[in-house]
């Protein structure tokens, strides 16, 4: 089994279970006069509850708010956005550099103006500068391809960055299959995506499964070591040959088993496509709700895998971070007398 530790000394290391952290962002834009291209009313903000300005030239969102609104001063108008009471083309934004573009309107309203949209299937754990730690829900595709519109993890968490400014993006780190929940993580620029990538062995330090299969594994603890290859229908298989496709080491040890299932914790050592599948078919006993990798059980409802932990080195900071999530009580469930 892998046991890597961490080489740096003294290296600050942080556990979280659940919750998550808010960024903070903040920058000033210019002060400028009042242009007379601003339509809207000129009452005070006080006695009305809504204001609406249509921009007439690009700008950023605070220096036009300060050059068109009356009756109140800049530092008013920052709080303003700070509370969310500030919609363009009614989409709440906060930051004060947002770019404003011909044609676009401006809403200064008295009560805060639209929570933010709620995310479906997944959950933030954490969030900074650099990267977004997410629980994800069996069910959810993680990325969808060009030609799929459906809702998955990353474009949901697009929209949540877009709500702080239109140019921000995210970026694809690793994978959970769709019917697989727990933790995964992305990258929130392509500079931090390569680094990680590129050092995806030495930054990444445990990824710890829980996996339901059918039958009762007599042996206690295990490792499978294939070549794994992806067939013309796009399942994965171990091939016969040594140095026959990509080479996939999984660990696993057994928690606790009745006569119709075991539960396994898993440690990966490669992370293949569909590799603890496939590995768990290799050995007899095919993860819970699997059919396409030769389950036959349906006791669950859903794939028997879950993404228990994942801890990683932080690409900024150089913290070890580790991020847990409870198994899922379906599985346990089943060894309950």
């Amino acid at each position: 089994m892998n046991n890597r530790k961490p080489q740096r000394k003294n290296r600050t290391k942080s556990t979280f279970t659940t919750g998550g952290s808010k960024r903070n962002h903040t920058s000033a834009g210019k002060p400028g006069s009042p242009r007379p291209e601003a339509r809207g009313k000129t009452s005070t903000f006080d006695k009305t509850p809504a204001k609406t300005y249509i921009v007439q030239k690009p700008a950023e969102l605070l220096s036009f708010l300060v050059e068109h609104v009356t009756g109140m001063g800049r530092n008013s108008i920052k709080s303003a956005l700070a509370r969310g009471q500030v919609s363009v083309d009614g989409v709440a934004r906060t930051v004060h550099n947002f770019p404003l573009e011909q044609g676009q309107t401006v809403t200064l309203s008295k009560e805060k103006i639209a929570p933010e949209v709620p995310l479906t299937g997944l959950r933030i754990l954490h969030e900074d500068e650099a990267i977004i730690v997410i629980h994800k829900d069996a069910g959810l595709l993680s990325v969808a391809s060009a030609q799929e519109k459906e809702v998955t993890a990353y474009r949901q968490l697009t929209a949540h960055v877009r709500r702080e400014h239109p140019y921000n993006r995210i970026f694809v780190l690793h994978r959970l299959d769709r019917d697989t929940s727990g933790v995964m993580m992305f990258a929130k620029s392509e500079a931090i995506q390569q680094q990680m990538q590129q050092a995806w062995k030495e930054v990444v330090y445990e990824r710890t499964y829980i996996a339901l299969v059918e039958g009762q594994i007599k042996k206690t603890e295990g490792t499978i070591s294939s070549w794994l290859k992806e067939s013309k229908t796009l399942k994965m298989y171990s091939s016969p040959y040594p140095n026959d496709g990509q080479h996939a080491v999984t660990h696993y040890k057994l928690l606790q088993a009745n006569r119709h299932f075991s539960l396994l914790e898993v440690r990966l050592e490669t992370g293949r496509k569909n590799q603890i599948r496939v590995h768990m078919e290799d050995i007899g006993h095919p993860i819970v709700g699997d059919k396409k990798y030769g389950s036959k059980s349906k006791s669950i409802g859903r794939l028997g895998l879950h993404a228990r932990v994942l801890s990683f080195v932080h690409p900024v900071t150089g913290v070890l971070l580790r991020f847990e999530s409870d198994t899922p009580k379906t599985f346990l469930n089943l060894f309950r007398d």
